[in-house]
């Protein structure tokens, strides 16, 4: 499957954090092709293994989230209107206007409803207003028999590709993690003499509690991980330290979270395979799996790698198609010559 259409694929598949299990099962029949074993767990990881057939190979762990940020209905009112709550990080000030689409058993679609700007009163412009105070218009005036309570709500925008290579959708953070290791995967099918085994980890709720990656990392304890997410973008309007150049390529991890070896070893392979990256300096919590893996069981050396995204957090993220490939190459290369050690 060509990486837009793999896009386009995984990020039409709503997994709220929490809600993943569908998604989970989807996505594993993605894997299936190019691993020995796929299975989604109680939690709603995917974990599956390739193995390369050397009894004491060491196992390297690829994880990336399968979970996206969403809301949850609260209450439901007269004349089709929904109460909700936001489900991980959202900015209310994006809010207003937004379409959604409601997860029950047969989806339906919604606007957060909004007053428009001739109804409001002086100096109403300039307030955000809170999300306990926002309701979605579904239109149904049996909402109260169609929509319970608790059911998990998506932003309904669907992906869009921008002119120089790049595509805007909901939810890359963090599909596009999720892409690049099926791609290395795939590329993995031209290592003949591969001396690791590669475990995955798609892993679930991230975005609110870490649960996926501490009990999806405890299950494989491996003694390499590699976490694949994203980082901010450079816009105008956004700081020049800390974002990073759509199109730059892989944006490597630095820090006391990341094993000093293993980021040592990948910005070699990086180098020698002429893959653009840049380096990320993270002085302390990743805000990524990274930070969760490194210290499950005995302790797992961890790496960071991460793909640069414009708009993080809304429903109109965007990434370039390039920094995605040159992730999958950058794991493909690092992982089809890699002996099982690093320095320390």
């Amino acid at each position: 499957m060509q990486l837009k259409q793999l896009l386009r694929t995984l990020c039409d598949l709503p997994a709220v954090s929490g809600f993943e299990q569908q998604a989970a099962r989807q996505v594993a029949a993605l894997l299936q092709p190019y691993c020995d074993t796929v299975e989604v767990d109680r939690n709603g990881n995917v974990l599956a293994c390739k193995k390369c057939g050397r009894e004491d190979a060491e196992t390297v762990l690829l994880d990336a989230h399968l979970d996206q940020i969403g809301f949850i209905v609260t209450e439901v009112l007269e004349g089709g209107f929904l109460r909700f709550a936001p489900v991980g990080g959202v900015d209310p000030r994006m809010l207003l206007a937004a379409e959604v689409t409601i997860l029950t058993d047969e989806p339906r679609y919604g606007v957060v409803s909004c007053l428009p700007p001739h109804l409001l009163r002086a100096g109403e412009q300039d307030k955000a207003i809170p999300i306990d105070q926002m309701t979605i218009d579904t239109g149904l005036l049996d909402a109260k028999d169609q929509i319970p309570v608790g059911t998990p709500i998506v932003f309904a925008q669907q992906p869009v590709e921008l002119l120089g290579g790049q595509l805007c959708s909901k939810c890359l953070d963090d599909r596009a993690g999720v892409a690049a290791i099926i791609r290395a995967l795939d590329k993995l099918g031209q290592a003949q003499k591969r001396r690791c085994d590669v475990a995955v980890l798609i892993s679930a709720q991230e975005e609110v509690t870490g649960l996926g990656a501490q009990t999806g990392a405890f299950a494989v304890q491996p003694r390499y991980a590699i976490a694949v997410d994203v980082t901010h973008g450079k816009t105008p309007d956004g700081p020049s330290d800390g974002t990073f150049e759509l199109g730059s390529g892989v944006a490597i991890g630095m820090g006391p979270n990341l094993h000093r070896g293993l980021t040592r070893a990948l910005i070699k392979t990086a180098k020698a395979n002429d893959i653009g990256h840049t380096l990320e300096v993270m002085e302390g919590d990743t805000g990524t799996n990274a930070w969760t893996m490194q210290i499950v069981a005995h302790g797992i050396a961890t790496a960071l790698l991460s793909i640069p995204e414009k708009y993080m957090h809304t429903s109109v993220e965007v990434v370039a198609l390039s920094d995605v490939e040159a992730v999958a190459e950058l794991l493909y290369q690092f992982l089809a010559d890699f002996d099982g050690e690093v320095d320390a």
